[in-house]
């Protein structure tokens, strides 16, 4: 009896064995899949097929990052572009959600926008209110939101687009009447050692409130509410409006501001909106927003 019984629990002992090693090259063949998974992710479309539905819009994405992968046109299996401006001088003149990869870059998803004047890289937008801006240094950082929707691309990413070299910054504006306002100006983008410091030329500093760095340039560093950069030392200007921006003295401009849906009536209220003073003034909360950018011609390429 006892002999029997031994020889049953031999036989189940030698089942679960065989069980376990089954799991293991389950497992293993589960970790093969999912490194063949990324090695395919790094060859992902730039832009899939026309014919391709576009996936359905997220309303709140807190990561830039999680995007990764949800372009909509043809696949190229050459390397990535390194900006929207190459992909319009390789031909591309659709407008949509593309991967690039700026040189000592990791591949990432912008919103290129292509006009007669070539690619354009959109790196912030406003119109709805779906996407909190009242972010941390590292939000800011990184990029939030939806490249569909609102979303903010990321201080780092924009700095791997445009490195050192001279850009073109577009700044897109709509107020609640359905008037509409561009600027467009000269910049660079420092890094992060210089808290991404804007600097701009003399006309259009004056509008932001930049301070004097060089004869002809004036420069502006980025500020959140748990990184204070911005030039008034008596507070801190992201804290007492809201957001993160390039602040001058917390009364130029702030398009990273609270998003009202209709005017606030108490004027306290209006000045932590999105603002810009020199178009609707101090206290005027500005209904929808598009910034892009763009690496000079000349520059780019060299």
């Amino acid at each position: 009896s006892l002999q029997t019984q031994l020889k049953a629990q031999n036989s189940r002992i030698e089942l679960l064995f065989q069980k376990v090693a089954q799991q293991q090259r389950l497992e293993k063949q589960h970790l093969r899949i999912q490194n063949l998974q990324s090695r395919v992710g790094l060859l992902a479309p730039t832009h899939l097929g026309r014919g391709v539905a576009t996936p359905a819009r997220r309303k709140r994405l807190p990561k830039m990052s999680q995007l990764v992968g949800s372009t909509h046109n043809v696949t190229h299996l050459h390397r990535l572009p390194r900006d929207c401006q190459e992909l319009f001088e390789e031909g591309e003149r659709q407008s949509g959600l593309f991967q690039i990869q700026p040189q000592g870059s990791l591949p990432f998803l912008v919103n290129c926008k292509m006009t007669s004047d070539g690619g354009w890289t959109i790196i912030q937008r406003r119109q709805d209110g779906s996407v909190d801006f009242n972010q941390p240094w590292e939000a800011y950082k990184t990029g939030f939101g939806d490249p569909q929707g609102e979303f903010w691309l990321g201080l780092e990413k924009m700095h791997l687009i445009l490195g050192d070299h001279g850009s073109h910054l577009a700044v897109q504006l709509q107020d609640w009447e359905g008037n509409a306002k561009s600027f467009q100006f000269p910049i660079r983008l420092g890094g992060e050692d210089t808290a991404y410091s804007l600097q701009l030329t003399a006309p259009m500093a004056s509008e932001l409130g930049a301070t004097t760095v060089s004869p002809s340039s004036l420069s502006l560093p980025f500020s959140t509410w748990d990184q204070d950069h911005d030039l008034r030392g008596d507070k801190n200007c992201a804290k007492n409006l809201s957001g993160g921006w390039w602040f001058g003295t917390c009364s130029h401009s702030n398009l990273n501001g609270q998003y009202f849906h209709s005017i606030p009536r108490h004027r306290q209220q209006r000045k932590k909106g999105i603002f810009w003073k020199t178009w609707r003034g101090r206290y005027y909360p500005l209904q929808a927003t598009t910034m892009l950018i763009q690496p000079r011609m000349d520059e780019a390429a060299s």
